[in-house]
């Protein structure tokens, strides 16, 4: 792997705009239809999401995250894929570098719905 270039600078007010928060992946479902999609429950403490993630061809098995944490973007616009609204976006280490993505995630447990930043 090479490494890629650093994107253009952005301001801190950029950053400050994503609400990325932890939360608990309490299941992981096929979407109908769908040779890359799976639908994840999320629960974030005081609220839960349906979230898709583009996991299917990565992982043998892409149940084996349930019950794990990790962040994700919680205030993208809702997102309508395969007959199923997505509610935010799974972060993941590796993907756009082309190696098998892993889940960013917290070094220890904290809290369903914690803010990173």
């Amino acid at each position: 792997m090479s490494d890629a270039p650093v994107r253009p600078t952005i301001s801190i007010d950029v950053v400050n705009q994503m609400d990325v928060r932890v939360g608990t992946i309490e299941t992981v479902d096929d979407v109908e239809g769908s040779d890359k999609l799976v639908k994840l429950r999320v629960n974030f403490g005081s609220f839960t999401r349906t979230i898709l993630a583009g996991m299917k061809l990565e992982r043998a098995n892409p149940k084996e995250i349930e019950g794990r944490q990790a962040l994700f973007v919680v205030n993208l616009e809702p997102r309508k894929m395969r007959g199923v609204v997505s509610e935010g976006m799974l972060f993941d280490i590796g993907y756009a570098d082309g190696i098998r993505p892993v889940l960013a995630v917290p070094e220890e447990q904290v809290p369903n719905g914690s803010r990173a930043g």
